[in-house]
């Protein structure tokens, strides 16, 4: 006997209606992180990989200087062959081997080694050199900051700037009455007009925005000076000393040959009283070496405190 239940259409309204047979096994559709990050595997660190060797790009660094040098050792043989006077570039090296392989030695005030000459040639660069920064960098920012500085000081570096440097080395022997502190003053005076121009010019540029900030807070000059105009204007200040420095090596062998005693102009004037012209193209080799080294150091401390917006 099969027995049948039937209900109702009002039974079956107000019952519930059954879930579906999937809605109980159902997984849900997020899981913790806690879990997620147990299950899961966590995936491996990317290998670091070295960068493809750029061969053309050292090559076109390293090549054009080369091919430049051989050049002109090429053209100086040639110009040499059929001798003169003028030293072949192989006798220059036979001489400047023997020369570098004793730079440093001593045989009385007026002769001594190579080496010695540099190192007093740079530091006479570098006392009038320092003393200019110290002089030049600050009058730069009295002129930038002040417009009636500006208009006062102006006509004077424009009178003076255009000055031979060594128009002033007669007036540092009338002065000093000694031939090394007439040098260190015509490296000084020769010195001073890029530092102190470049540096003028960088606080001018500062934007107006900046010293209206510090008006509103206040700000003394000190640290006007300090915490916004120096940092935006030392790219210039860098500027003007790399120029000054390269001014400063290059009339320091004038300023030498005519005041004597010991330095690379000298040592230059001194070889060609003695008819050496091998030494003398050793020497022009040297005093281009080290003004390339330091206008290299110039701009490798120029780039390290300067930034730029990408």
């Amino acid at each position: 006997m099969v027995s049948a239940v039937f209900h109702s259409p009002r039974d079956a309204a107000a019952s519930p209606a059954p879930l579906p047979s999937t809605a109980a096994t159902a997984q849900p559709a997020t899981r913790p992180a806690a879990l997620a990050a147990t299950t899961q595997p966590e995936a491996p660190a990317p290998k670091r990989t070295r960068p493809p060797f750029d061969g053309r790009g050292l090559a076109l660094r390293v090549l054009p200087p080369v091919i430049s040098v051989a050049l002109l050792i090429g053209l100086w043989a040639l110009a040499t062959m059929k001798g003169g006077a003028f030293p072949t570039p192989a006798a220059t090296f036979d001489a400047a081997v023997q020369l570098f392989s004793d730079p440093f030695y001593r045989k009385g005030p007026n002769d001594q080694g190579i080496g010695w000459n540099i190192l007093n040639s740079l530091s006479r660069v570098g006392m009038g050199f320092g003393l200019a920064a110290l002089v030049g960098i600050p009058l730069g920012f009295i002129i930038g900051r002040f417009e009636f500085a500006n208009r006062m000081v102006s006509p004077l570096i424009a009178l003076l700037k255009p000055v031979s440097p060594l128009a002033w080395l007669p007036i540092g022997l009338l002065a000093f009455k000694s031939a090394n502190p007439a040098a260190i003053w015509t490296i000084f005076i020769c010195s001073i007009w890029p530092m102190v121009v470049n540096t003028a010019v960088g606080v001018q540029r500062v934007p107006t925005d900046y010293l209206n900030v510090a008006r509103v807070l206040r700000l003394s000059e000190w640290k006007v000076i300090t915490r916004i105009l120096l940092p935006a204007v030392l790219p210039y200040v860098l500027t003007g000393v790399r120029l000054s420095v390269g001014t400063a090596w290059l009339v320091i062998v004038a300023a030498e040959m005519l005041t004597g005693g010991v330095g690379i102009g000298f040592w230059v004037w001194d070889e060609w009283n003695n008819l050496n012209v091998a030494h003398i193209l050793i020497a022009i080799f040297v005093i281009g070496t080290v003004g390339l080294l330091l206008e290299w150091a110039l701009i490798a401390i120029a780039k390290h405190f300067t930034f730029e917006e990408d």
